[in-house]
């Protein structure tokens, strides 16, 4: 698809009204099409500053240039009747980026034939390395490239699989009942650190730590943090446990520390419309918004992370 089909605007830094420490200077960096579904929903950025993002109902993964240019790397297939578990329309979600730039992405249809998880090797076509029933609601995505494996989690039947980078058969990883719905979205953001996964509940607004045993199993599932309405996928900013999450539904992105406290460091005023995920590299922090719920503007935003 062409770049000039593709609505995407540059606007100059404006002066934040809800921003705090440690963000400064958000400033939104692209506009989306939402008529045309190009509703973003996770990133993976690249070494350079650039970024990759799933473009939900678009079906679409792009990346998107320091300059501001869009560039279309896969469109997936549409299925003929889609019958995707919560949202009914089929969508790609989770993204995750290798150090050879192979981008792991997921996709959910409601049909056999599509819904599971795809891999795009750079220059090449989407292929898909590991098939999902198709009333799961694939959502969030990780990578753990030095055990071969990435984490998906499901945020319909409320669990998490793991999924050989090679392709393979999925394992249901951890099904605890934390990992639950309790009204529409279970387990939802993911991600691997410092040997563990974290997932977040968006239904409980429950951010879940769960160990990775010696043997690759799922230890006993820890509560981090509680009372995170609308949670849905983060980033962390360091090694500690410090990260930047997503609240979807409160047009949030909160500053969460290791031992639970937070505070608000983006909001609406700063052009937040539904955010979705983090994308966090050096002193840059980016916040997609995809705009389910307000029905305006989804964009991409930028601040400087002060460490």
């Amino acid at each position: 698809m062409p770049v000039t089909a593709i609505a995407l605007a540059l606007l100059a830094a404006t002066p934040a009204v809800a921003v705090a420490p440690p963000l400064s200077q958000p400033r939104i960096v692209a506009h989306f099409d939402l008529a045309q579904g190009r509703q973003p929903e996770n990133i993976a950025v690249e070494p350079d500053g650039s970024v990759d993002l799933t473009l939900s109902f678009a079906r679409q993964v792009v990346h998107l240039d320091r300059a501001g240019r869009l560039a279309v790397l896969a469109v997936m297939p549409a299925p003929a009747h889609p019958a995707t578990p919560v949202i009914g329309a089929a969508a790609v979600s989770g993204l995750a980026r290798a150090h050879d730039g192979t981008l792991y992405f997921a996709y959910a249809t409601g049909t056999e034939d599509l819904t599971g998880i795809w891999r795009l090797c750079p220059g090449g076509e989407p292929e898909r390395i590991a098939a999902l029933p198709a009333n799961s609601l694939p959502n969030g995505l990780a990578l753990d490239e030095r055990a071969g494996v990435l984490y998906s989690a499901d945020s319909a039947l409320g669990l998490v699989r793991v999924v050989p980078t090679d392709g393979g058969a999925p394992v249901v990883w951890s099904d605890d009942a934390r990992l639950k719905p309790t009204g529409a979205f279970g387990a939802n953001g993911l991600k691997v650190h410092r040997g563990a996964v974290w997932v977040g509940n968006t239904d409980s607004g429950s951010l879940l730590r769960i160990p990775i045993g010696q043997d690759g199993s799922a230890g006993p599932v820890e509560v981090r943090a509680d009372g995170l309405a609308g949670l849905d996928d983060f980033a962390f900013v360091g090694v500690g446990d410090e990260l930047i999450a997503a609240l979807n539904t409160s047009n949030e992105a909160v500053y969460l520390r290791g031992d639970g406290t937070r505070h608000t460091v983006l909001d609406a005023s700063d052009g937040l419309s539904n955010p979705t995920s983090v994308g966090i590299r050096g002193d840059r922090v980016y916040v997609p918004s995809a705009a389910f719920y307000t029905r305006s503007d989804p964009n991409l935003l930028a601040a400087t992370l002060e460490r």
